[in-house]
């Protein structure tokens, strides 16, 4: 569509809601929503990351990955969500801050403590998310959160703390980065 300008990229750890938000934001601002998850996975001929994972391995979804990102940050005026592992893929932390450098894209980090993140994923229908330490996903938050915090806060232009914030709340609180000046 292009109205919104640079794309709204979200990322975080898995239960954030990037999906969920970023779905109800491309909505509310009339622009298209795009799942990075669902373009990796089909770039290897899969319906959903986890049998792309399983059938292709991660090195082969992580490098897909790059390559949908790449891609789709081409395209402007959409709200991105990006798999909670994207950033960590060879050259994706790179696109991300190129693209918030040309004005590409607004990287938004959807940052939820470790509780908020085992309670949505308690919750949640974990089907198509593999574990990424060989422990269970609601378990291995704590590791996964320690290991991404950081580089997630470094790409960001933007931080958003959902804790304890309504949907909505955050809905809002998204638009008006997405049309906000950088």
């Amino acid at each position: 569509m292009g109205e919104l300008g640079p794309n709204l990229v979200l990322i975080g750890l898995r239960g954030s809601g990037k999906s969920t938000l970023g779905a109800r934001v491309a909505e509310r601002l009339g622009c298209d929503f795009v799942d990075l998850d669902h373009v990796t996975a089909r770039v290897l001929g899969c319906d959903g990351a986890g049998e792309a994972i399983a059938q292709h391995g991660m090195d082969a979804f992580r490098g897909a990955e790059r390559t949908a990102l790449d891609s789709e940050l081409g395209q402007l005026g959409r709200v991105i969500a990006l798999g909670g592992g994207t950033p960590t893929a060879d050259g994706c932390a790179e696109l991300l801050r190129e693209g918030q450098s040309s004005d590409q894209c607004r990287v938004v980090y959807l940052r939820g403590g470790v509780e908020t993140l085992r309670e949505r994923l308690a919750l949640g229908k974990n089907t198509d998310r593999p574990s990424l330490t060989g422990g269970d996903v609601v378990d291995e938050v704590q590791e996964v959160f320690e290991a991404r915090d950081p580089l997630y806060r470094e790409i960001a232009g933007s931080v958003l703390h959902i804790d304890g914030v309504e949907l909505e709340s955050c809905v809002v609180a998204l638009c008006s980065l997405a049309l906000s000046s950088h």
